[in-house]
């Protein structure tokens, strides 16, 4: 099991933060759904069709993630919140052990 932290926007930019402990071999989208983790949508349930799981990836695993497809980065221009040099599509982030402790900020909105 590994852990992975979501922090949500607040009002008071501080942020709260949630953390939820998964299996690897899925999705970051998948292990969120399963968790009922507020803030991802994931409206087309992984088929990147949509860019309803969009989180931004904290360092140090940002630039440890393989590059985005351009599939990926198609979808990246359609987020409701600001696109930003971490942005990801959590249906693309499949979970490895390297990815224990992953920290990711969940955007304002997804629609």
């Amino acid at each position: 099991m590994i852990a992975i932290h979501f922090v949500a926007p607040s009002e008071d930019s501080s942020g709260s933060e949630g953390t939820i402990h998964c299996k690897t071999g899925q999705s970051l989208m998948q292990a969120a759904v399963a968790a009922n983790m507020a803030g991802i949508e994931a409206d087309c349930g992984g088929l990147l069709t949509c860019a309803t799981c969009h989180v931004y990836v904290r360092e140090p695993h940002a630039s440890q993630l393989p590059p985005p497809s351009a599939d990926e980065l198609g979808m990246l221009a359609f987020t409701a919140a600001e696109r930003r040099p971490n942005s990801r599509l959590s249906c693309q982030i499949d979970l490895t052990q390297a990815l224990d402790g992953l920290t990711v900020d969940l955007p304002a909105s997804q629609h």
